[in-house]
């Protein structure tokens, strides 16, 4: 009898190539709703300006002058024609948000640059607490899940206890108790934090801790399923030892739903370092917003909403990404 043959080399190329154009039109098709979310962002915030009470004309001239009063249209047709307040306001949206394709964000009321040299300037700050908050935060998480998951009744008990008080904390509250006992109290951090290192142990941990609690509890729950699962009793058949297969094993496939908030967890770590950065005193985007809103310098507000937003879409996209890094069975399925 005669040995068939098979040449599965072409079907291989033509499944790996199927896979790569699924894969590239999911990418394509997640990054246009990115750029739609985008727009209707820019969109709420354009006519978010035009229902604040008051002319916009008159608001800028009293920020420039320092007193509240009233102005002839002779005084006003200048900053009207300035900052394009004399067009129709659908030209005006339409120029604002062509603007936002240009990197325009517009111009600041108060210090008469750019919106983008406004938050520029001050952006740096604020990302690094934020990525490092979503470090600190994961290694806590997971460092609590490795050593309390299925470890006996009052280890397990202590982890989750942990992670459900720490999840329900709000930052803020963190921030101070930090403050008081660290800095007020034992004196080991200063009171008003620099963008030094010990200025940024506690901004860093105020924004880490309650994010923790939520990785923790969501990576616990997967973390145990994974262990009952038949491939772990195999691993321990094999002589695999337990630290070993929950970190070569039953880790990555417990990560998963927890990558997914960390997509969310980034846009609200960047929200949340506008308390940290002032209940610390540290330079960033926060004491930039509170300082606008104080001054209703409009267009400086709806840059940072802007640039939250974006780190929004753009986190959840490198997570769907990262979906595929860590189980490439999801890029088959889409």
């Amino acid at each position: 009898m005669s040995a068939v043959t098979l040449d599965t080399g072409p079907t291989v190329a033509r499944l790996s190539a199927r896979s790569g154009v699924r894969t590239a039109r999911t990418v394509a098709l997640k990054v246009v709703t990115a750029v739609l979310v985008l727009i209707a962002a820019a969109s709420v915030t354009f006519f978010a300006q035009l229902l604040i009470p008051g002319d916009r004309a008159t608001t800028i001239l009293n920020l420039k002058t320092g007193r509240a009063q009233t102005y002839s249209p002779s005084e006003l047709a200048p900053v009207k024609a300035k900052f394009g307040f004399d067009h129709p306001v659908l030209v005006q949206y339409l120029h604002y948000v062509g603007g936002l394709f240009k990197g325009n964000l517009g111009t600041s009321y108060t210090q008469y640059r750019p919106v983008t040299q406004v938050i520029g300037s001050e952006i740096v700050p604020s990302l690094v607490l934020t990525l490092l908050a979503l470090v600190v935060a994961w290694v806590l998480a997971l460092t609590v899940t490795l050593l309390t998951v299925k470890r006996g009744r009052v280890a397990t008990a202590l982890g989750s206890g942990w992670e459900s008080l720490t999840a329900s904390l709000p930052p803020y509250w963190i921030g101070v108790v930090l403050l008081v006992v660290f800095s007020v109290e034992l004196r080991i951090f200063p009171v008003i934090g620099g963008d030094g290192v010990s200025g940024t142990v506690l901004p860093v941990l105020t924004l880490a801790i309650p994010l923790a609690g939520f990785l923790g509890q969501v990576t616990r729950d997967e973390f145990e399923k994974v262990l009952d699962q038949p491939f772990i009793t195999t691993a321990r058949t094999r002589g695999m030892g337990d630290t070993a297969v929950r970190l070569r094993h039953a880790l990555r496939h417990s990560v998963i739903p927890a990558i997914t908030l960390s997509g969310w967890a980034l846009g609200a770590l960047l929200s949340g370092a506008v308390i940290a950065e002032n209940i610390f005193g540290r330079p960033g985007i926060g004491q930039v917003l509170v300082t606008a809103v104080n001054t209703r310098d409009v267009p400086t507000v709806s840059g940072i909403v802007l640039v939250v937003a974006a780190v929004y879409v753009v986190a959840n996209l490198l997570v769907d990404l990262t979906y595929r890094l860590v189980d490439p069975r999801l890029g088959a399925r889409s």
